[in-house]
């Protein structure tokens, strides 16, 4: 089998890349960080607070994602970690200057698909150098048989992020902008969320890129906010979990019509006394198929668990204590790099 090999979220787990909270931090406000971050909450950019996350938040988190690791590792799972890096360090383009974020969230970075590893031309400016954390990872995997590509580096112009006539973000076409995270892998189809973090362009420059042995099918007018991962999860061919607030029934994407779905249960509003909190209780949401039997939930999301056990699928049940703080539960901070199937349409 192929050193990279991903064709979907459930097959069984082989190998995975978990994120690191080592120098985690708010960025310096900027425009996109203003519109797809804050927007519902800060008047302008100088209310955005900015800085090094409080250090309990950093000990925990880093807690939560050691016991995660291990539990990964109990299955039988090889586990990769980025590399550290200085986030308060300035850098920029001709056009703006920026700070960095963190390295907790490997799968807005990179986009496995069969063989292949996407650097994804992220949104947000503060991001913009993030993958340079997985290089050396990358430099593995290509060295092992990967193939490893990078689309076009975005310019992310001003002009890139604005907010519409209702107050929620805009992520402007002017050249192809998506996280990783805006896409979901089903097999031959992938399906990709038109969202502040992910615009048309990238979605038409990803089905160019990838041929036509797959299809890139856009998912608009549901949720704006950011990522796909909190509003759709694909748990196993036939079954699928829904968030009712964002999917009603008649806007089911055509892809899980006869699929039998998971509405998520409405989950404990894990508070957070934390000023910077950019989640909402719906990460819960954010789990991760170690395979089409088991998933890694957080352990507060109890409904959640409950309604999966009823569907067939049993748990690990784990804390993850600042998944909102963060913006990332257990799918945000892995990224899948093997999983032991083969390249399927289960359209």
């Amino acid at each position: 089998m192929p050193v990279v090999n991903t064709h979907n979220e459930w097959d069984p787990l082989e190998e995975v890349i978990v994120g690191i909270v080592d120098n985690a931090r708010v960025p310096s406000p900027d425009p996109g960080v203003f519109a797809i971050d804050y927007a519902d909450r800060a008047r302008t950019m100088a209310e955005i607070p900015t800085g090094p996350y409080d250090a309990r938040v950093v000990r925990e988190t880093a807690e939560d994602l050691e016991r995660f690791v291990e539990l990964l590792r109990s299955h039988g799972v090889v586990v990769r970690r980025p590399a550290v890096a200085d986030h308060a360090r300035p850098f920029g383009s001709p056009e703006w200057t920026a700070d960095g974020e963190y390295n907790y969230c490997p799968r807005d970075v990179v986009l496995p698909v069969g063989d292949t590893l996407i650097e994804t031309p992220m949104a947000l400016r503060t991001r913009y150098f993030e993958p340079l954390s997985y290089r050396a990872l990358l430099l593995e995997y290509f060295e092992a048989g990967a193939r490893w590509i990078s689309a076009p580096k975005p310019r992310l112009a001003d002009g890139s992020y604005a907010l519409g006539p209702d107050g929620g973000p805009v992520l402007a076409d002017l050249e192809p902008v998506f996280d990783a995270a805006n896409v979901l892998r089903i097999g031959r189809d992938l399906l990709y969320q038109v969202s502040c973090s992910g615009n048309r362009l990238g979605a038409r420059w990803l089905q160019r890129t990838l041929g036509p042995e797959y299809t890139v099918h856009l998912l608009e007018g549901v949720y704006d906010g950011s990522h796909i991962d909190t509003t759709i999860m694909p748990l196993r061919p036939g079954l699928v979990l829904l968030n009712p607030d964002r999917v009603s029934a008649g806007q089911v994407p055509a892809l899980f019509r006869g699929w039998d779905i998971v509405w998520c249960p409405p989950l404990p509003d894990v508070t957070t006394s934390h000023a910077r909190a950019r989640a909402t209780s719906w990460i819960g949401m954010n789990l991760l198929m170690v395979n089409p039997e088991l998933a890694v939930v957080d352990a507060a999301a109890k409904p959640l668990i409950d309604a999966l056990n009823r569907h067939g699928i049993e748990t690990e049940a784990l804390p993850i204590r600042h998944s909102r703080v963060l913006s990332g539960g257990f799918h945000c901070v892995s990224l899948d790099i093997r999983r032991a199937g083969a390249l399927e349409d289960y359209a």
